[in-house]
């Protein structure tokens, strides 16, 4: 059983017990009969065909409250994209596929570039940006949900609990953040344990406590990739489209919407998706990679907020982090033989260290660049300059799905 603690600027609703999964769902499907609710999976294509997808479309079959999935697709070839269509067509939901890769959309993102209005490169940021332009042209959804489709333990729990504080008539919750435990006879979620938080805090010891950095540090898993929204919302944000869209994301709500009206929610007892790899040696991969470009996100969304980078600031967010995340380990350790579980201080630490060199180099960066490339523009912005694009998107997408 969870505890009940609140803490930060956010609601925090905690999975109390195994829960009533037939009553909550009845509750979001009574929500679902006035207020339309659509299902985003942002899918690559070498996820088609695993025990994990397989899962979930296996679970999705007996979801009564959505009233659309859209999947959209990372880059796939005119047959993938077929062989993706027959896959998804087992869902029982109306069930529409963004080809991203495709002809027709590629043009749209040809003609916003033409408008100065840049989409960004390949990956989930974009994918996901697109769908919610889907469903905001097409008008007949008031929520939008968002999961991957690499949950191994997938289970309609974790679908009910992320969308009911945004469906629900008996809540005003505009965003939801989903978070959960990421443990099996180890302790994982390193980004988020060993990097985010304490690079967070180091910041509120340093600049003090700044409302964005209090905000970030009230989220129990600020990387999760699962979220639910108003679609109105979904209009206003802009979308970062490298490893900073979770921590962007959260910048882009923060603006957006009253911290009242966000919440995150506990989504499962245990949460099991693919890991990637430290990459010790190499800075443009894996959880290196992955590091850097969230240290950069923050530093400019903090930056907005009018904290000034001054010199020798980052050398001190370099030691301060350091301190902060070594301490942190010693809780780890702790928690870890308290449960049982293996803890290897010596890799924690390299990847500690791993994360310090992140620091630097991002602010290298920021030193250098402070705005960075631009984030994909918000639907609004976009509307406005091509008035005529909500009826074309659904055109090229009905095409491709014809």
């Amino acid at each position: 059983m969870s505890d009940f603690h609140q803490t930060g600027l956010v609601a925090t609703f905690h999975r109390l017990g195994e829960g009533n999964l037939e009553k909550l769902e009845r509750s979001l499907e009574k929500a679902a009969r006035h207020k339309g609710i659509s299902l985003v999976l942002p899918c690559l294509y070498q996820e088609i065909g695993t025990p994990a997808l397989d899962g979930i479309i296996r679970d999705l079959k007996e979801v009564r409250y959505i009233r659309e999935v859209v999947v959209t697709l990372g880059p796939t070839e005119p047959k993938e994209f077929a062989n993706a269509r027959k896959v998804f067509g087992a869902l029982p939901q109306p069930t529409t596929l963004l080809w991203n890769s495709g002809p027709r959309i590629q043009a749209i993102y040809e003609e916003m570039r033409s408008e100065c209005l840049e989409p960004g490169p390949d990956g989930k940021g974009r994918s996901a940006w697109m769908a919610y332009g889907y469903v905001i042209a097409e008008r007949g959804s008031q929520v939008i949900a968002l999961h991957d489709c690499d949950i191994v333990n997938y289970s309609r729990e974790i679908l009910g609990r992320l969308v009911f504080p945004v469906a629900s008539d008996r809540l005003n919750y505009e965003f939801c953040k989903g978070y959960y435990s990421r443990v099996t006879t180890k302790m994982h979620g390193r980004v988020t344990r060993l990097f985010v938080t304490p690079l967070v805090r180091s910041l509120i010891k340093i600049v003090g406590t700044e409302e964005i950095l209090r905000y970030y540090d009230s989220f129990r898993y600020p990387l999760a990739g699962e979220i639910a929204m108003e679609v109105d919302l979904a209009r206003t944000i802009r979308t970062p489209s490298d490893w900073g869209l979770e921590v962007g994301m959260l910048a882009e709500v923060y603006r957006n919407c009253s911290v009242k009206r966000i919440c995150q929610s506990e989504l499962c007892a245990n949460y099991e998706h693919k890991h990637q790899a430290l990459s010790l040696e190499d800075k443009e991969k894996g959880l290196n990679r992955m590091a850097n470009e969230i240290a950069k996100c923050i530093f400019r969304n903090i930056a907005t907020e009018g904290i000034a980078f001054t010199s020798g600031f980052f050398n001190a967010l370099r030691s301060t982090y350091l301190r902060m995340a070594q301490d942190t380990m010693v809780k780890f350790h702790g928690d870890a033989l308290m449960n049982g579980l293996d803890y290897d201080r010596h890799t924690e630490g390299k990847a500690v260290e791993m994360f310090a060199e992140a620091i630097r180099t991002a602010g290298e960066v920021i030193t250098l660049d402070p705005h960075g490339p631009p984030q994909i523009p918000n639907w609004n912005r976009v509307f406005a300059a091509l008035p005529d694009l909500p009826d074309r998107l659904l055109e090229a997408v009905k095409e491709d799905n014809s």
